[in-house]
């Protein structure tokens, strides 16, 4: 079957498209979205074509008077009925958002900056550095890779992802890549 690339207007063939081939392809290099970006890829691969929308008449969430919850945890240390009151808004926020913005969390602004310049020092790194963290095995005290569910989403999402598993147990600072000590 042939069908239209909407990144580049051009026909192409289904048949000579072998998606679990790219996909390992693109997951062994170890280099993640931003490997693509930094080797100078000009067109999206088709791993990351989503297929067509189940939903022909999307709605406009701004014409709603819908915003994204905030939950302000202020108070919730000293008032019982307050922290009750959050707790309350985080599971119905969860429930029917499935995420939600955190005000007065007490984490200091610097603290937030020096996080999201340790993210982005990170993904700076030369691909080679970061290889060491690549990986899909999710019990792994760090995790780096392109899309948690690579193999089994319809489409590859454009990202990478890096997270750190901070229970059971807290990691040792060297269990950390340096920038995000």
């Amino acid at each position: 079957m042939e069908t239209l690339d909407p990144n580049t207007q051009t026909i192409s063939d289904d048949r000579n498209f072998d998606k679990t081939s790219e996909l390992k392809a693109f997951d062994e290099t170890k280099a993640g979205v931003k490997g693509l970006v930094d080797a100078g890829t000009t067109t999206v691969p088709r791993i990351f074509f989503s297929p067509p929308d189940e939903f022909d008449n999307a709605v406009d969430a701004s014409t709603l008077g819908v915003s994204i919850p905030v939950l302000d945890l202020d108070g919730i240390d000293k008032d019982p009925g307050r922290r009750r009151d959050v707790v309350h808004s985080v599971r119905q926020a969860s429930e029917t958002w499935g995420f939600f913005q955190v005000v007065n969390h007490g984490v200091p602004v610097n603290v937030l900056d020096e996080m999201l310049e340790g993210v982005r020092q990170f993904y700076e790194q030369d691909t080679e550095v970061k290889k060491k963290w690549y990986t899909r095995d999710g019990s792994e005290t760090v995790v780096y890779n392109s899309n948690f569910d690579l193999y089994s989403a319809a489409s590859a999402n454009w990202r990478d992802t890096t997270y750190c598993n901070m229970a059971p147990r807290l990691p040792c600072p060297e269990e950390l890549p340096e920038a995000c000590r």
